[in-house]
């Protein structure tokens, strides 16, 4: 069996789904709104969320006939009290966060396929 933070880490290793989270952090949204600035299929994004949502970085709910995706942080609460087990790190500011993907990533959209 997997343990939760290796869900965590290997979703966090992929820039598309780390672009997704940017993107979340913004607000709550529709998968197909998810998928509007990436060039791949709805069905790749839907995998990719899957996979974000197993994670637990993200949670997925169906309103009517729409799927709406929602960044759950807490997960990475869990990575980062890991982290600072090693006391090489401190814990993990949601802001600072926020800002590192913007550096990284030019802001939603803009990671690979």
């Amino acid at each position: 069996m997997t343990h939760p933070l290796d869900q965590i880490f290997m979703a966090l290793a992929d820039p598309t789904r780390r672009a997704i989270l940017t993107m979340l952090l913004e607000d709550d949204m529709a998968v197909t709104d998810v998928a509007e600035p990436f060039a791949m299929s709805l069905a790749a994004i839907s995998k990719h969320l899957s996979i974000l949502a197993a994670a637990g970085l993200i949670s997925q709910e169906k309103r009517g006939r729409v799927k709406w995706c929602k960044l759950e942080p807490d997960a990475l609460r869990d990575a980062s009290v890991w982290m600072q087990a090693f006391g090489q790190f401190e814990a993990v500011n949601l802001d600072a966060f926020e800002r590192f993907l913007e550096a990284e990533f030019g802001g939603p959209g803009q990671g690979g396929g």
